[in-house]
């Protein structure tokens, strides 16, 4: 099943921003879920679903059964009956035996009830797991197809409560209304049908208004809470997002002794949802309070109809008991009937704001025609690259260069040059806005991401980890992967010898993004992690940068090595990493202001040469860039 919004960008469209996000509303929210309650091609979860429909029937056909029995045994009790129905039958019977068979009748009434509702609850629980298995699977996919600036500009806490929640409320929204409410409105209009045949119109009619008063008050009041659960649940997204955001950054918070003021923000989000949690609760209290009276006025109408009927000698005691019976059989739903449709309503909302995130288009997406990758050496090329993250600051200006399969091609320059983003590009997190890159002659936006990114590895400059273990961490280059591969790839990015000094070993958990491990400990598992996937294209993007000297010189002798018959495009801050480059591009402020080899570029004594010296002399080259940003 294609989800909402992942339909394939026409051959024109090649990047699509996402836009706005918009409100799906209940029925959009619910035409969402229904493929995943009748699935295409699942013709045993359709049966399921009809099965339980069925036994939800039966169920309650067995239950308003129940108080016609229990009426005709106190009536053949009380020796009473009228000229037609079940008590004119009793009367030819002798009085002991005909309530035993209405006593026998109604406890297999009560059993037959009992039994179908949890026969439908058995049959149907598959469906309902399924289907939430499968929602959240979908929108787990399509989070991940969604652009790196739609998941730079969310907060991860924020997600995970809304996706937590989502999956949730489907659970919720299943066992409610399907198998609370609409049993419920199907059972009212049994009620009123057989209060008007065995009495008069204004049993049901009775019944039915203080019934539909009730419904509409609730629906009417909820439907205000909704608004004001929104901004509480808007609340608590917002607090829990900043406590995961200051808790992912606690060293952060110690190197600045910023604990009291991460204290008070979190407060100040703490407050907010106190406010809203007490308006909530305030709205709740009003709620119940006229379902209350309206249940309260229903009640004493229907009962004093009753009444009135057997003192004038129309009814009898057993038809008092019939409609009290019925009264309590058909409140005591009820009565959780705004609880039931509170946690409906509250369950469409956070279904929806779900179901929503399905309705984010991708910003990169692959054509209709898109082929895979064909690789045949790895050769890249950058053909006149323009690329902005905004329109109004430019980060890359008709950048155009190659990197020859299985040569090493080196980019350098000042921060905010545009270094890292050229991998960004490589990679398409983005799509260029003007030129093309190509890979043995093939335009990236014309295959299929998936090859193109199985062709390219990257040791990236800000490494983090899965909170699992140095296995889990290294293996992930190629998942599959047997315990002689991942301890070459060890070996090479010079890790094994340490993991091997480990207590647990191979097991060793890493911690949250990997904050057990040192920067270069974590650097190294990067580099085997990457020498497992073994692509034929490598990107180092400061690959060193956390290194210690000696650490360097060991692994750039393996880096050199791991990139021999690669296609090698190194992005360095220290450009002692660099020197034996096939090529040095040097990048100022986005555009290429030189290139050539490390000994060509001293000799020439421009910009590179100046880098070279600052960064010999231990002083920092002077730049006006700008960072990059994602903005």
């Amino acid at each position: 099943m294609t989800p909402p919004g992942s339909a394939s960008a026409s051959p024109s469209a090649r990047t699509a921003p996402p836009g706005p996000d918009r409100r799906l509303g209940d029925g959009g929210a619910l035409r969402t879920l229904l493929p995943y309650l009748w699935p295409e091609g699942q013709p045993a979860m359709k049966v399921r679903v009809v099965l339980a429909l069925a036994c939800l029937v039966l169920a309650k056909l067995a239950n308003v059964v129940v108080p016609v029995l229990y009426k005709g045994a106190v009536d053949a009790l009380a020796g009473e009956g009228k000229a037609d129905g079940l008590a004119a039958q009793a009367a030819a019977t002798p009085v002991l035996a005909i309530p035993l068979g209405f006593i026998l009748a109604y406890g297999l009434a009560r059993v037959l009830n009992l039994g179908f509702g949890e026969l439908r609850d058995a049959i149907f629980e598959r469906v309902s797991q399924r289907a939430m298995r499968a929602a959240a699977l979908t929108v787990f996919r399509h989070l991940h197809g969604l652009s790196l600036r739609f998941h730079l500009e969310r907060q991860t806490g924020g997600l995970s409560r809304v996706i937590e929640r989502g999956t949730r409320a489907i659970d919720h929204l299943l066992g409610t209304m399907l198998f609370n409410i609409l049993p419920t409105l199907f059972e009212i209009l049994l009620v009123t049908a057989i209060l008007w045949r065995l009495f008069d119109i204004r049993f049901a009619a009775a019944t039915f208004i203080t019934v539909a008063g009730y419904v509409v008050y609730t629906v009417v009041v909820t439907n205000w809470r909704t608004q004001v659960r929104r901004r509480m649940l808007d609340a608590d997204t917002k607090a829990n997002a900043r406590a995961i955001d200051t808790l992912l950054n606690y060293e952060t918070v110690k190197y600045f002794g910023n604990e009291r003021f991460e204290a008070e923000r979190y407060d100040k989000a703490l407050h907010v949802y106190e406010d809203a949690a007490v308006r909530t609760q305030t709205s709740l209290s009003l709620l119940n309070v006229g379902q209350g009276v309206i249940i309260a006025v229903g009640v004493v109408t229907v009962m004093w109809l009753a009444a009135a009927g057997i003192v004038e000698g129309r009814l009898t005691i057993g038809d008092f008991v019939l409609v009290n019976t019925y009264l309590l059989q058909l409140y005591q739903p009820l009565n959780i009937f705004g609880f039931v449709y509170r946690a409906v309503r509250e369950a469409l909302n956070d279904m929806e704001t779900m179901f929503e995130l399905l309705t984010v288009a991708a910003e990169v997406r692959d054509r209709p025609d898109a082929k895979p990758l064909v690789t045949r050496g790895g050769e890249l090329r950058f053909e006149a690259v323009d690329f902005a993250y905004d329109p109004r600051r430019p980060i890359l200006k008709g950048v155009g260069f190659s990197v020859p399969a299985g040569r090493t091609v080196a980019v350098v320059g000042p921060t905010g040059a545009g270094k890292s983003t050229l991998s960004r590009l490589l990679y398409r997190f983005y799509d260029v806005t003007g030129g093309r890159i190509t890979i043995d002659g093939q335009d990236i936006r014309e295959v299929t991401q998936d090859s193109l990114r199985a062709a390219i590895g990257i040791v990236p400059q800000d490494t983090v980890l899965f909170n699992d273990t140095i296995a889990y961490n290294i293996a992930y280059g190629r998942p599959g992967a047997d315990r002689a591969e991942l301890e070459r790839a060890a070996a090479a990015a010079q890790i094994l010898r340490f993991v091997q000094t480990l207590p647990d070993g191979w097991e060793t958990q890493v911690g949250e993004r990997g904050l057990k491990l040192s920067g270069g400990e974590k650097q190294r598992v990067a580099i085997a992690r990457t020498l497992l996937k073994d692509p034929p294209i490598l990107i180092l993007d400061e690959a060193t940068s956390a290194l210690d000297t000696h650490t360097e010189r060991e692994i750039q002798a393996a880096l050199k090595e791991a990139s021999r018959g690669r296609t090698t495009l190194v992005i360095a801050h220290r450009l002692s990493t660099i020197v034996d480059a096939d090529e040095i591009i040097v990048l100022d402020q986005g555009r290429i202001v030189e290139r050539g080899t490390h000994a060509g570029l001293l000799a020439r004594g421009g910009f590179y040469a100046a880098l070279w010296r600052s960064q010999q002399d231990g002083t920092a080259p002077e730049t006006a860039a700008e960072p990059e940003t994602v903005a």
